[in-house]
């Protein structure tokens, strides 16, 4: 029984096949990318695992339960996280409350507890706060708990999303292109979290463009095109196959390859 299984997902917008018949699987600990041109479908198949979206037809199964359709906050509760394409983060708040705000699905305790400041109330606080403080030191940002978010370069706060969807302890974590936008150096940073946070046994299904990143980090890899998939392998596989190449990668291909 896999982690994550994909089992002929679709969807339709207005007579449009947004995504047809796609299907896969990604098991703990690996990583498995999802690539293909502008308009392929990626992010609208994110969001139907992610609940974002209701599919029109096909399954989503979470160590072996069908969640397909179920809320986001409800996924979360099971086990997956995801972040998004565009930065979600609080820019007005400081790092390190960003991270706290990851921790609210273990916020058990009554408002007025809260409200009050009762000692239960602190106590949740606190071991939030030193499990942020874990989380950013994961991703290197200890040093900027307390700095606004608004401050941080583009590569740093990429970092704070992932720590903030670390903090939900997730089975399962969804990555819309974590190195858009990203100079090399902020890529390499990302791309050693992502192998890092997958060496930990998190399952990683990941949209990205930077194909570099993708054939150097990924253990398995899935093609969309117009909303169906055309292939899928290891990067070896993919990285020659001719209608992969012709259509995606180019020259990309052959230099990540080499």
């Amino acid at each position: 029984m896999s982690l994550l299984q994909i089992d002929g997902l679709g969807i339709t917008f207005g007579g449009l096949k947004a995504v047809q018949d796609v299907s896969f699987k990604v098991e703990p600990g690996e990583i498995v990318s999802v690539i293909g041109p502008n308009g392929a479908g990626k992010t609208t198949l994110f969001n139907m695992i992610s609940g974002v979206y209701q599919p029109g037809t096909g399954r989503v199964a979470l160590n072996g339960q069908d969640v397909t359709g179920m809320a986001p906050y409800l996924l979360a509760a099971r086990g997956m996280s995801r972040t998004f394409q565009n930065l979600q983060i609080f820019q007005n708040m400081t790092v390190l409350e960003n991270a706290i705000a990851g921790f609210h699905l273990q916020e058990r305790g009554a408002v007025l507890a809260d409200l009050l400041n009762l000692p239960g109330a602190r106590r949740r606080a606190r071991a939030a706060e030193a499990g942020a403080r874990v989380l950013l030191a994961r991703v290197g940002l200890d040093r900027a708990a307390d700095r606004q978010a608004g401050n941080l370069s583009y590569g740093s706060l990429k970092r704070l999303e992932i720590a903030r969807a670390l903090a939900l302890r997730p089975k399962v974590l969804l990555l819309d292109e974590p190195a858009a936008g990203c100079n090399a150096v902020e890529t390499e940073e990302i791309d050693h979290l992502i192998a890092e946070v997958a060496a930990s046994g998190v399952a990683i299904l990941l949209v990205e463009h930077d194909m570099k990143m993708v054939m150097r980090i990924s253990d398995h890899i899935v093609v969309l095109d117009h909303g169906e998939k055309i292939a899928e392998g290891t990067p070896a596989q993919v990285s020659r196959d001719p209608a992969v190449i012709a259509a995606y990668l180019g020259t990309e291909a052959a230099d990540a390859d080499s």
